[in-house]
């Protein structure tokens, strides 16, 4: 090297130096050269080595300007990228003055649209940055907002230049979320005017106000950074989220909490609701144990994620987001009854009724959420769900795997089952479905029936609303509200079609099983108006959709079999039920007249209407369910004229069509042997008043059915009983060459009769062997129940006996005694 030349200055300077140098020029306000700046760029093109030489020098320079305020027009990017890579490190090395003066960004930068990917360059450094530039409590309020704007203009930046590109898929990474999503919620939070509803203050892209606005801005970005998360990166993006609400303890109240979740709902792909449904169901899951307002809160939440998820896009793991939701129901329960209890025993009453309330609050928001959840799921994954949730219902008789009610007593199993069913009813609301076997299976109906029978009157409505539901196809509800005598049926317009041979079939199999319930349900005795208004829409729903000739005589026979029933009074029931039976079968004849269009069945009911508006208007549903109706103090069957009579409505239906001699046949109810020991057992509980063996009982159904089929004729009799042993006897019983072939002759002419015989007298051979079935179990139940004196004694069922004071019928052992 020559004498006086200085290696860092001079013509001996490293090129790409004087390169950089070449492109200032003198006086700032010129503006950067252009031809120097090509230069540039051809040289850091021709030698790639070069660059971060180049970025290093230049930002040496641009920090040396920096710190002496000497700004001019040194922060404009240039159009090529070598010149956008010096300026992202001149930058780098400024981080003191970053933060300083917010217009040292690089959104213009992030803008650019580049041709060739970078293998090299990161941007952890900004996230940082930016993050912090976002949570700024500067004291004066201007700057504070500009800071914050800038922070957010830049993750802006960072997102536009990162989230499409593959090799930058580090962004999404929990370290940079955790930053990104709660410095944006941050500026959204802090604003009082947003948008509680999730859209949007300002448009995307918006004004100036819209710009300057920290609270949209960060909105906007917040939606754009949503909109653009792939498949893999929803957890990531929706875990800080979550996180941000606790540590802020926004989920009471919940409505930043609300708005959040539309705005995450509205700007992600349709496909991906699942998984943020699921990450909220995870969260719940985590706060089991927090307070019932933390609970219900993130309930709500999801109840607005599953409002806005599109149909069927909910994902493939729905029973086991419902499982959850049980889950949580349950708890709930328990917690409520565990207040419950600690109150009574304590003398803070307010604290407690308001621990009560709250727990209400989370069961609500879980029955709408679970209602919500199911009207958003196609037809055939909704009949899944209804099975599902009919699993989890616990009914005496049947087993019950998920909620143990031993432990919630009979109070907490009441309150379940009420929830359940409530849940049952949105999900079925709208369902629609070609064949009633597909909709109405055994193992849904089964359990459903049994609950109908119960004698709780709120729980019988819920099971009436949900067949209401599920049998009402056409949408005629609305038109047979309340229970009255229409005056012109034709004018409610009522749709209907024609019943096709699936629902023949599945009437032929559960028909029976429909009208027992009917039949037994009317003459509960707490029964109030709703309950009526229940069943009279039941027996229309079923004469619109299912009834076909058969079907409308067995309806027929139903009605008038009911009006004996109340008539008859056998049971001793009170006489506003006795009126009251009387008005519903009014009331669905002069329904059913009127559909059949028969004019001589439609005048002999309307006669019987006139009469009882001038004679017995306590007969009517217009008066009986009236407030303060007088009650008559007996009902005289003998005055025919108040009554239908079956002769005539068979001579009514005399012609083609209808099998009118089937009439003359009177229904009774197949009642079951479980329904029959259940109502003996239920009657013996209410004569006890220990509490704490009530709640202590299991099913007693379970264990009384006992997996045995009782005929009639192994039932033993008066003679059996009393029948002496003697040597004949002991030779009958020792020789059985005969008694096979009694069999076979036996079974023969049983198949035989099933074959040839027609279908009515086969059914009044059944009905009068489940007749005597009934009549014999009442006499054996004319019994002495003796209670155990320890959950582990034994019951003894006893029957009199002329000669002897008690006869043992069964002996059997409870662990826990529940009563049906």
């Amino acid at each position: 090297m020559p004498a006086g030349v200085c290696g860092c200055c001079g013509p001996l300077r490293p090129r790409y130096k004087r390169l950089v140098d070449n492109i200032f020029p003198e006086d700032p306000k010129d503006g950067l050269s252009k031809s120097d700046m090509e230069k540039l760029t051809f040289y850091a093109v021709s030698a790639p080595e070069k660059l971060d030489r180049i970025g290093a020098y230049l930002a040496e320079k641009l920090s040396r300007d920096v710190v002496r305020h000497r700004y001019g027009d040194k922060s404009r990017p240039s159009s090529s990228l070598e010149m956008k890579d010096m300026k992202i490190q001149s930058q780098m090395c400024s981080s003191s003055s970053l933060t300083a003066d917010p217009r040292l960004l690089f959104v213009k930068f992030a803008n650019i649209e580049e041709d060739t990917p970078s293998y090299h360059r990161r941007y952890d450094f900004f996230v940082s940055q930016f993050s912090a530039m976002c949570h700024s409590t500067h004291e004066d309020p201007e700057t504070r907002t500009r800071i914050r704007v800038a922070g957010i203009k830049g993750l802006q930046g960072v997102v536009r230049k990162t989230v499409n590109d593959e090799l930058q898929a580090i962004i999404w990474e929990p370290q940079h979320m955790d930053k990104l999503i709660p410095s944006m919620l941050f500026n959204m939070q802090d604003s009082e005017d947003m948008d509680r509803a999730g859209h949007p203050i300002t448009p995307s892209g918006g004004g100036q106000d819209g710009e300057e606005n920290p609270a949209a801005l960060a909105e906007s970005c917040f939606r754009e950074l949503l909109g653009r998360a792939a498949y893999g990166n929803m957890n990531n993006a929706v875990r800080p989220v979550l996180v941000h609400l606790d540590h802020h303890h926004l989920w009471d109240p919940n409505e930043f909490a609300v708005s959040c979740f539309r705005i995450i709902m509205y700007s992600i792909q349709a496909q991906h609701s699942h998984h943020v449904i699921q990450q909220v169901l995870n969260h719940l899951d985590t706060h089991n144990r927090n307070t019932p307002r933390v609970r219900a809160g993130i309930v709500q939440v999801l109840l607005e994620t599953v409002a806005i998820a599109a149909k069927g896009s909910v994902g493939p793991t729905v029973l086991e987001v419902f499982n959850t939701l049980l889950k949580h129901l349950r708890m709930s329960v328990d917690f409520e009854l565990g207040e419950s209890s600690r109150r009574n025993s304590s003398t803070s009453v307010s604290s407690g009724r308001g621990k009560e309330s709250d727990e209400r609050i989370v069961q609500n928001a879980i029955i709408q959420t679970i209602g919500f959840f199911g009207g958003n799921l196609p037809d055939y994954q909704r009949a899944e769900v209804m099975m599902f949730i009919m699993g989890k219902v616990p009914v005496y008789g049947t087993p019950c795997h998920t909620l143990d009610t031993v432990k919630i007593g009979h109070q907490g199993t009441k309150r379940i089952q009420t929830m359940l069913l409530s849940s049952l009813i949105m999900v079925t609301s709208g369902f629609k479905s070609k064949s009633m076997a597909a909709a109405l299976p055994p193992p849904f109906l089964d359990p459903l029936f049994s609950i109908s029978l119960m004698e709780d009157s709120e729980l019988r409505q819920l099971v009436l609303e949900i067949l209401h539901n599920i049998i009402d196809r056409h949408d005629n509800r609305a038109k047979l509200r309340g229970i009255r005598i229409i005056p012109n049926v034709a004018a409610l317009k009522i749709k209907r079609e024609k019943i096709s041979k699936q629902d023949v079939a599945f009437m032929k199999k559960h028909g029976q099983q429909l009208y027992r319930h009917i039949y037994l349900g009317c003459k509960e005795e707490d029964n109030v108006h709703k309950n009526f208004e229940l069943l009279f829409t039941t027996l229309a729903i079923l004469t619109i959709e299912l009834a076909n000739e058969e079907v409308v005589i067995d309806l027929i026979r139903l009605a008038i079999a009911l009006q004996d029933m109340a008539l008859a009074n056998e049971e001793n029931m009170p006489m506003f039920i006795r009126c009251g039976i009387n008005a519903l079968v009014a009331a669905y004849l002069n329904f059913l007249s009127q559909m059949i269009a028969n004019p001589p069945f439609c005048q002999h009911v309307s006669k019987v209407i006139e009469l009882r508006t001038l004679d017995a208007p306590y007969l009517l549903p217009e008066h009986i369910f009236r407030d303060k109706c007088p009650f008559p103090e007996s009902l005289d069957k003998d005055d025919k004229q108040l009554f239908f009579q079956t002769a005539d409505m068979a001579e009514c239906l005399a012609g083609p069509g209808y099998n009118s001699e089937r009439l003359s046949i009177p229904y009774i109810p197949q009642v079951t042997v479980l329904y029959t020991v259940g109502k003996i057992i239920h009657r013996c509980k209410q004569t006890s008043r220990d509490e704490d063996r009530l709640t202590r009982r299991k099913s007693f159904v379970d264990t009384i059915s006992l997996q045995v089929d009782i005929m009639s004729n192994s039932l033993p009799d008066k003679s059996q009983l009393a029948e002496e042993i003697t040597f004949e006897t002991l030779k009958k019983a020792i020789d059985t060459t005969g008694l096979e072939e009694q069999e076979r002759e036996k079974r023969r002419q049983v198949m035989e009769k099933f074959q040839k015989a027609p279908f009515e007298e086969i059914a009044a051979h059944c009905e009068s062997k489940a007749t005597m079935l009934h009549d014999r179990l009442a006499q054996i139940f004319e019994l002495t129940i003796r209670p155990p004196p320890s959950p582990s004694g034994v019951v003894s069922i006893s029957a009199g006996h002329p000669q002897h004071q008690s006869v043992p019928v069964y002996e059997m052992k409870f662990p826990d005694l529940c009563v049906y």
